[in-house]
């Protein structure tokens, strides 16, 4: 095992608690919640009248609720793999694709936490999809896993701190079509993307996805519960977010905001004040370090995340000023395995987005035989079929373009007139400086961050082995409770 530096007892600030929620001396236990395919802002605590998420919106008023965090990645493996080891993805070699491995040189804050004295677990998804073995390890880099969060929690020592990732399915497709509705979720209150058709289809299919968000919400909530029947609750860090966005057309997969940007709730008690909103960007790497910095565990130097904790303190109000978003490949879509490579910048008033290979298909090859895959970087639905079938329509033409049409190398949107970044303004002569500005600032971030895109050397994320099979995986059967 490696040998880790303890750091110094972390000071506990004074916030007044109740006497049921007053901190403890001891390290914090921390409790990670996340969601499968979830995007901002659709909680409760950001005003969102159709989403069902009492757990969320509870740990937004008993902590801090965050309306600027992103995922490093809108892909589930090279995202965990930022979360886990605290890095940009184009770092973490075959973690940088969906369905690679996790090479084991690249530490993991679990294992970090373990060495240091913590007893670690997760139940469901952890990092994944992908092989665990060749990337030389003999377990999932989120740690041992564990039935449930309760089975877990009676491994714990009263006198050990401990570190647990919950990684719900949920919202991941396959929906079971008409379920939301069923679950009483109303249509006509959905409030559907300006990017998708305002049709029934897509109302239904929205209703399905809320009713899955709310079934994520409902279990964190049973987690909150055993820890509060444990008596650790006070002594707890819970995070409560997800991997990346919602799994509709131009959304997850993509570097738009609504395939980056997530919901996130943080409650620490003793640390955080309640009810804080935090508007200052973050990214979900800055998690690795913000545990190993509460933990009193030395940050390794390789992690490109910032470590939270002075901005949960209060230290500070500012914590970055943009955030830089990538992705490499995502699902077998494109004929030679091959990937579709973006990095961008989101700033408070832009997203400059580079396409590094714009002749390739965003959303995936429109046909590949050998698969029968479709632009299968979207994920089957009501509403991708919708689109499909309707796209020579003069009315949902445009849904289809946005969607699944080639895209130039270079993409910039004005915030504050296109915040649902529609309008591609990268060829306007009045924001030619602007565009050069962000594109000079990515490209040092990438040399700084040892891009192989920086130095000609991207070609090998093609090359990386892909483990799965290319088509949606089903999701772990499950019973059915009363009200779902």
């Amino acid at each position: 095992m490696r040998s880790i530096r303890l750091l110094c007892a972390m000071t506990w600030c004074a916030v007044p608690l109740t006497a049921a929620a007053q901190p403890t001396s001891r390290r914090p236990n921390i409790l990670v919640c996340i969601a499968d395919d979830w995007s901002f802002p659709h909680a409760g605590a950001y005003g969102n009248k159709a989403a069902r998420t009492p757990t969320f919106n509870r740990l937004a008023s008993e902590g801090a609720v965050f309306t600027n965090a992103y995922c490093a990645a809108p892909s589930c493996t090279p995202s965990r793999g930022a979360i886990l080891t605290g890095q940009a993805p184009h770092r973490l070699a075959e973690g940088g694709d969906l369905w690679g491995t996790l090479p084991a040189r690249f530490a993991v804050y679990p294992d970090l936490l373990e060495e240091s004295g913590y007893v670690v677990g997760h139940t469901r998804k952890g990092w994944g999809p992908g092989l665990i073995e060749p990337g030389g390890r003999t377990r999932n880099p989120a740690g041992p896993h564990f039935k449930d969060f309760r089975t877990f929690l009676e491994t714990v020592p009263a006198d050990r701190p401990f570190c647990f990732w919950f990684g719900s399915y949920d919202p991941h497709r396959p929906y079971e079509e008409g379920s939301g509705r069923a679950a009483g979720f109303d249509p006509a209150h959905v409030k559907v993307p300006p990017f998708l058709p305002d049709v029934p289809e897509v109302r239904s299919d929205l209703c399905d996805y809320y009713r899955e968000v709310q079934r994520f919400d409902r279990e964190v909530g049973e987690l909150l519960g055993a820890l509060e029947e444990a008596g650790r609750s006070s002594e707890t860090i819970v995070v409560m977010t997800s991997d990346n966005g919602l799994p509709f057309p131009r959304a997850k997969a993509n570097l738009y905001d609504a395939g980056t940007r997530m919901p996130l709730a943080i409650r620490w008690p003793g640390i955080v004040q309640a009810g804080r909103r935090l508007d200052t960007f973050v990214s979900l790497a800055d998690l690795a370090p913000t545990f190993l910095e509460g933990a009193g565990v030395a940050i390794p130097a390789e992690m490109t995340g910032k470590s939270l904790v002075g901005l949960l303190k209060g230290e500070t109000s500012v914590h970055r000023d943009c955030v830089y978003l990538e992705r490499e490949r995502h699902a077998y879509v494109r004929a030679g395995l091959a990937g579709y490579p973006m990095r961008a910048v989101r700033t408070d008033e832009f997203l400059y987005i580079r396409n590094w290979l714009p002749d390739r298909w965003p959303a995936g090859d429109p046909f590949l035989p050998v698969k029968n895959m479709t632009y299968g970087d979207i994920d089957g639905s009501p509403t991708k079929a919708f689109i499909l079938e309707h796209k020579n329509e003069p009315d949902f033409r445009r849904f289809f373009e946005l969607a699944c049409a080639k895209r130039p190398a270079e993409e910039l949107y004005v915030l504050s007139r296109d915040p649902n970044q529609m309008i591609n303004l990268a060829e306007q002569a009045a924001y030619a400086e602007i565009k050069k500005s962000l594109s000079e600032q990515l490209a040092q971030w990438m040399t700084r961050t040892n891009d192989p895109r920086a130095s000609g050397g991207g070609d090998l994320f093609d090359r990386y082995p892909y483990y799965g099979q290319g088509e949606p995986k089903p999701k772990q059967s499950r019973k059915p409770k009363a009200g779902q």
